[in-house]
């Protein structure tokens, strides 16, 4: 049904009124099991995130620039997953699969938006790793409430302003042919193949967008690392350099993650969707249940203020 629907055509985008989203191409007696994964993980990503929120802004001790970052990291994670997540679902026991028109360039607008503001706020956390560890003298006059609160906001701002750019050129290409995206969202790539016109240019002023917003978080991560790993190293005592480390690998293990899926699905030739449905899965559910999971179990301040919290709801009558 989904093929037959895809197969009608439309002479230019201005004519789609809707999307279908083929999702993964497995016999239907599968949806069942891929509704009941989908459903545990995005459960798993609300009370990861929601309590890591919860926890952050109810104790007084992590009043602190790291996790004010890792508040705004589990508010990203949740709400990017569920632009996803909750439209999977539903197409799983949907037999039409649609999304309108509207409906793909919301789903896309704000995806594109937190994404790009997860890589520019793992980039300041990185940033705020080096203050701690190379400057510690001066950790509390240079990372201010005042420049924290700047860079989460640059964070959005970018990535509102790169939502913008991308899916105006997304959403103004000709669609004509097939209205099936191959895919379980609405993503850049999978739009593409659906576009009639030449995409040689397109795909330039993309990469190129692309790569403005993506090389200055990545140089930032690299040089604030490299700087890291010079000063743990002189560190004298075993010790200290493995509390200087256990800071930093939690965020440098999110950021392995994320980016190394995000660089494999859109670096790698367009010729396996099936494979770029499934490694997209890690930077859209997978990575946001993993964070809070990677924060709170290798966090000594966070699983203190969560006893300290069950605690208090344990003393409730």
């Amino acid at each position: 049904q989904v093929s037959a629907m895809g197969d009608r055509g439309t002479d230019n985008h201005s004519e789609v009124t809707d999307f279908i989203l083929v999702g993964f191409r497995v016999r239907s007696e599968l949806h069942i099991l891929l509704f009941l994964t989908f459903l545990l993980v995005y459960a798993m990503i609300l009370l990861g995130n929601v309590g890591m929120m919860t926890i952050i802004m109810t104790d007084p001790r992590l009043n602190t620039p790291m996790y004010f970052f890792l508040g705004n990291l589990s508010f990203i994670d949740l709400f990017y997953s569920s632009v996803i997540a909750p439209k999977a679902m539903i197409n799983f026991w949907s037999e039409s699969k649609s999304i309108s028109f509207a409906g793909c360039v919301t789903q896309f607008c704000l995806f594109a938006l937190f994404m790009v503001a997860e890589g520019f706020l793992l980039a300041a956390m990185a940033y705020d790793r080096f203050i701690a560890i190379c400057n510690p003298l001066l950790y509390s006059v240079q990372m201010s409430a005042r420049l924290c609160t700047q860079l989460v906001a640059g964070s959005y701002l970018c990535g509102c302003i790169s939502s913008v750019l991308q899916t105006s050129t997304t959403f103004t290409l000709p669609f004509c042919g097939s209205r099936a995206i191959d895919h379980f969202f609405c993503d850049i790539r999978p739009l593409q193949r659906l576009s009639c016109s030449d995409l040689f240019i397109y795909r330039m002023i993309s990469f190129s967008l692309s790569s403005i917003i993506t090389l200055p978080t990545i140089i930032v991560i690299i040089v604030s690392y490299m700087y890291i790993v010079s000063t743990v190293l002189k560190i004298r005592s075993s010790e200290g350099r493995k509390k200087a480390f256990s800071t930093c690998s939690s965020h440098l293990g999110v950021v392995s993650v994320l980016y190394g899926a995000v660089f494999f699905t859109y670096l790698t030739p367009d010729r396996f969707p099936e494979l770029s449905k499934v490694t997209s899965l890690c930077y859209t559910l997978v990575t946001p249940m993993l964070n809070p999971l990677i924060y709170s179990l290798r966090n000594k301040d966070v699983k203190e203020a969560l006893k300290k919290l069950l605690e208090m709801k344990n003393a409730i009558p």
